[in-house]
């Protein structure tokens, strides 16, 4: 499973750990992922979802995934979160936006 979140598409970036002595290593930077399950009201059931944190307080602040899925271009969503926005907007009762 990548670590990959499946709201945003964040995933692991590189950079360096930096020393006192100004040495420089090669390093990770993972996202905070979690297994989260989110309430979708149109659909009426749950969504499981790998979220990174940001992405999940992102979430909250719009009002929920159906909000944040329906609010975010397609270019922008991973393709299973595409998946679920198809699901949602078919739920909804309208038609898909022309590309």
């Amino acid at each position: 499973m990548p670590r990959r979140c499946s709201l945003t598409g964040s995933k692991v970036s590189s950079g360096n750990n930096v020393s006192h002595s100004n040495r420089r290593t090669r390093r990770t930077f993972a996202p905070n992922l979690q297994n989260v399950t989110l309430l979708s009201e149109a659909l009426g059931e749950r969504v499981r979802l790998r979220v990174s944190t940001r992405a999940l307080r992102t979430v909250q602040k719009v009002g929920g995934i159906d909000a944040f899925l329906l609010g975010t271009d397609d270019a922008k969503l991973p393709p299973e979160a595409v998946a679920v926005k198809r699901r949602v907007r078919r739920a909804i009762g309208g038609a898909p936006k022309p590309a």
